[in-house]
Order: C-alpha cells, then sequence, then structure tokens
C-alpha cells in the first residue's frame, strides 16, 4: 500500500531544501475556503494536449543543482523575441505517471485512460530578467522540486470555493440520483487518502460538473471489484466470528458513506477533488455522486 507522503522536507544532491507546498506569502488563508497551496498545488488530469514548447531548460549553480525550489533562478527557453516580458508570472507543471504499474481496482486502467493525462502542479516563478531568447526567473511559489524539461505554462487565477459547513455532513445520506462515478488515483498516486487529501474522479464539464461542486464519497459492502485482500463476503459472514441465515449481496446492503469533498479543478472528463471531511480512510475504487 502506497500512503501519501505529504508535507516532507527533501534536499537532492545538495540542491536547494524543499517543505513541499510553501505557500506565497501574499495570499493569507481563509478558513472557509481552500488555501492557497491546496488550489495551486492539487494536480490535475485532462484529455487535452497541455503546450510544452516553453521549458524550464537549467538554472544558477546547475553544475552540481539537479532541482530547484523557492528562492532559486531558473532558465526558460523563451526570451523578448517570443514576448516574454519582466513581470510575467508563469505556472510549472509536469506530466506523471504511476511508478508502481500495478491496478488497486479492476477499471483503474481503463478510467485513467479516459480521463487524460496527469499533471503535476510544481509551482510558480516570476520572470525577473529577459534577453532576446532566455529568461531569467525566480521560483516565488513551490509545490515540489522542479526540474530541467518542466513545463511552463501562462499564471493563470483559479477559483477558491467556498466551504460548506461540516457540519451538515449526512451519514446516511440516502442515493441523490444525480451522476454517479469513482476515485480512480489520487495526488502522487496515493490509494488510500483523507481529509485534506487531494484526489481524481471520473466525471468533468461534460458531465456538468463546476469547481464548488461537492462530491459525496461511499462504498458498496461485498463488491469484488477491488483488488485489496480481503476474504469473499465478509459482508454477511466470517469464519469464527458468526454468519447470517442466507447470503448477501453487494446490492442487498445499504451503502457505506466515507465522507466528501470540494471540486477545485475540472475538466472535460476529470474532476480534482479535496476532501472536506471523512469518517475512515478513502480507497482508490470508492464511488462519488454529485450531491
Amino acid at each position: 500500500m502506497r500512503a501519501k507522503a505529504a508535507g516532507i522536507c527533501i534536499s537532492v544532491l545538495m540542491g536547494a531544501g524543499l517543505c513541499a507546498a510553501q505557500e506565497a506569502p501574499q495570499n493569507a488563508a481563509k478558513l472557509n475556503q481552500p488555501d492557497y497551496s491546496q488550489t495551486y498545488c492539487s494536480g490535475f488530469v485532462t484529455d487535452q494536449r497541455v503546450p510544452d514548447e516553453m521549458r524550464l531548460i537549467s538554472g544558477e549553480q546547475s553544475n552540481y543543482k539537479i532541482t530547484f525550489a523557492r528562492g532559486d533562478y531558473v532558465y526558460l527557453n523563451r526570451g523578448m523575441n517570443q514576448g516574454v516580458r519582466e513581470g510575467d508570472r508563469f505556472a510549472v507543471v509536469r506530466p506523471v505517471s504511476d511508478p508502481v504499474d500495478v491496478p488497486w481496482f479492476k477499471w483503474q486502467d481503463k478510467l485513467m485512460k479516459a480521463m487524460g493525462t496527469a499533471y503535476s502542479d510544481l509551482g510558480q516563478v516570476r520572470v525577473v530578467k529577459v534577453h532576446p531568447n532566455v529568461s531569467i526567473a525566480e521560483i516565488n511559489f513551490s509545490c515540489a522540486y522542479m526540474q530541467r524539461g518542466d513545463i511552463i505554462r501562462p499564471f493563470a487565477e483559479r477559483q477558491s470555493p467556498q466551504f460548506k459547513e461540516a457540519g451538515n455532513f449526512d451519514h446516511f445520506a440516502p442515493v441523490s440520483g444525480k451522476p454517479v462515478a469513482m476515485v480512480v488515483t489520487a495526488k502522487d498516486f496515493a490509494q488510500t487518502t483523507g481529509k485534506n487529501d487531494t484526489v481524481y474522479v471520473n466525471l468533468g464539464t461534460n458531465q456538468g460538473v463546476k469547481v464548488g461542486d461537492y462530491f459525496r464519497i461511499f462504498r458498496y459492502q461485498g463488491t469484488r471489484a477491488s483488488l485489496l485482500d480481503i476474504d469473499k463476503d465478509t459482508q454477511y459472514k466470517m469464519f469464527g466470528f458468526g454468519a447470517t441465515p442466507q447470503v448477501y449481496k453487494w446490492n442487498d446492503l445499504p451503502r457505506e458513506i466515507l465522507g466528501e469533498g470540494i471540486v477545485l479543478n475540472v475538466s472535460h472528463n476529470s474532476s480534482t477533488v479535496l476532501i472536506t471531511y471523512s469518517t475512515s480512510e478513502v480507497f482508490s475504487g470508492d464511488y462519488v455522486e454529485v450531491e
């Protein structure tokens, strides 16, 4: 099981020390909405091509430094001849794939392909000096380390939707009747998540989802789609610990509601969801429905 490693400081080959999700000081967190790091470090999955002509190509101290973090100066492969100006802001992203190519549930690979390519948000840079075909930029916000070849995109403000009251969570909510999908994977390809973690689900604008929508997360007992190491039929019997007089299938039993989350980012067939409340761990392969 791969658990999500959050907030771990790393230092790579004498590179600058980095704490993931270093928050921009000019953006004060608000208690009733996601903070700056949650909004701009959430990553995304898209089936649309992300233009990759503009890249991070090197940086200061690159004779020994292989990664770059907040406060470092990096070099971009575009300059004044390509329209770059001092003060321009850019976001830095990288396409990512699961380094452990083992599916967590039956349809995970198929659903990921339908959703598109996963991208990691790495942070932001601001151009401080422009040459004809190269620019120098300062990393002013870090989500994770940056490296040569990372994609540079024009910075775009993201919505930071407001949370609803956690006290309104209904542990026994009836079926909403709205679109249903699955937790396909999570940020950093973690397969178990909980409150304040980010997951990706296979519903997007094509299904009417928008930023600020809430998903309810739930699980059916006794399904065999998950690759968790569980014994068959544990939902109604366990050797040595009792059994029922008849067989109960997954659709004979109430669903277990695990939590809920808010949509931070949305593309055609996927949504980035921040889990705002959870009663237990959430697995890839659990279900979601629009509230």
